[in-house]
């Protein structure tokens, strides 16, 4: 996979960090603000996003909003209504209304986190615009990581959130609202970074972030690291992974273990057994609601993105990430990642998990039964199995 020199990729820890930087560079905004979001929530901090996008739409700024409509159904019309009012423009990609249902359009949705300004500082990431503090899980704030991105990977990540916009204003039948193709930017080198810019979508770029963690494992020799909230891998993933094991390589898995989709995590832990045995490390996060989905390869590779390791975003979701070949920057993610490991997570052990009781493994083998079923459904149980 290609990537291109010259940029500065900043790591961003939790909202705590991530929210005021996005704030300042639209505050800073004097042209153009584009943002791509899963869910964009009336709290605390959606209203302070919404406040900052307003205001500069106010000014003349020109903003766009695309938020999911699965993702943000909860979110009233009227704060909407209010970026509107405001000057901005949103739109909704595939409103939802149904409660209930597998279709496999449906269940396309815009999952991936970017922020534009400017044709000068982007963001990709796993942080959704909502409050990171989730009271009902735990007290500490939800652990996720994005990256603040200048130079001239922001080639890449303009044309990516242009189409699709101009996708959904066609979709919603909104002409006025495609605008004018963003010009041909070549962004002057602004750091020390090798980066790529990987999407999935389900036109070119069906299993690019899917082949993007294989060609990674595959070429691994001394660490993997992996750190992902819903994991359900495919054959091929987990092939890999027992694979880089088998030839000595230490494979480490961070994951949830304050569940805000217990089935899912169930099904997850049907696969325990099988990971675990070939010597493969998992600890489970219980300091808070793990979100972040970032890896780290023999400290030279890194990715963050929105792509979780499961067969909604490797075969449906509109998926980003950003994959940085550096070594500095890899070894700040690892080692951030490994000191929240110390102090927040348990380790499953093999005898552990062979000695659960009965009920225990009958839900999780229900529960990933469940998975297969709707991988089926949806037409990508091949790949899954």
């Amino acid at each position: 996979m290609r990537g291109i020199e010259g940029n500065r990729i900043t790591l961003l820890k939790n909202g705590e960090q991530y929210f005021p930087a996005l704030i300042a560079v639209i505050e800073s905004a004097q042209i153009d603000v584009r943002l791509e979001t899963y869910i964009f929530e009336d709290d605390a901090t959606g209203n302070l996003i919404a406040a900052a996008l307003s205001r500069a739409a106010r000014r003349g700024v020109k903003v766009r909003v695309l938020v999911d409509g699965l993702g943000s159904r909860q979110t009233p019309a009227a704060f909407f209504d209010a970026m509107r009012a405001a000057g901005a423009t949103v739109l909704v990609f595939r409103p939802d209304h149904k409660l209930f249902s597998f279709k496999r359009s449906r269940l396309r949705r815009v999952h991936r986190k970017i922020a534009l300004v400017d044709n000068r500082v982007g963001f990709v990431g796993g942080l959704n615009i909502i409050d990171d503090l989730n009271k009902s899980l735990s007290d500490f704030p939800r652990y996720d990581y994005a990256v603040q991105v200048e130079g001239p990977l922001l080639a890449l990540m303009y044309p990516a959130v242009h189409t699709l916009w101009r996708w959904v204003a066609w979709q919603r039948f909104r002409k006025e609202d495609v605008g004018p193709r963003p010009p041909m930017l070549v962004p002057p080198p602004a750091g020390p970074h090798h980066a790529a810019f990987v999407v999935r979508d389900n036109f070119r770029h069906r299993r690019s972030i899917e082949r993007m963690y294989l060609k990674a494992i595959g070429e691994a020799r001394e660490r993997v690291l992996l750190m992902n909230p819903y994991f359900l891998p495919g054959r091929h993933l987990r092939r890999a992974l027992m694979q880089a094991r088998a030839r000595g390589v230490r494979v480490t898995i961070l994951l949830q273990g304050r569940a805000d989709h217990p089935v899912l995590q169930m099904a997850t832990r049907a696969l325990f057994g099988q990971l675990l045995g070939a010597g493969i490390e998992i600890f489970e996060y219980e300091k808070s609601m793990l979100h972040g989905k970032v890896a780290t390869v023999d400290d030279h590779w890194a990715t963050v993105g929105s792509s979780n390791l499961d067969p909604f975003s490797l075969f449906l979701n509109r998926e980003a990430n950003v994959v940085v070949y550096d070594e500095g920057f890899a070894r700040e993610l690892r080692e951030s990642v490994e000191a929240e490991i110390e102090t927040g997570a348990v380790v499953c052990r093999v005898e552990h998990w062979k000695q659960r009781p009965l009920l225990q493994r009958v839900q999780s083998w229900m529960a990933y039964g469940f998975a297969r079923w709707v991988a089926g459904l949806i037409g990508f149980a091949k790949h899954w199995e």
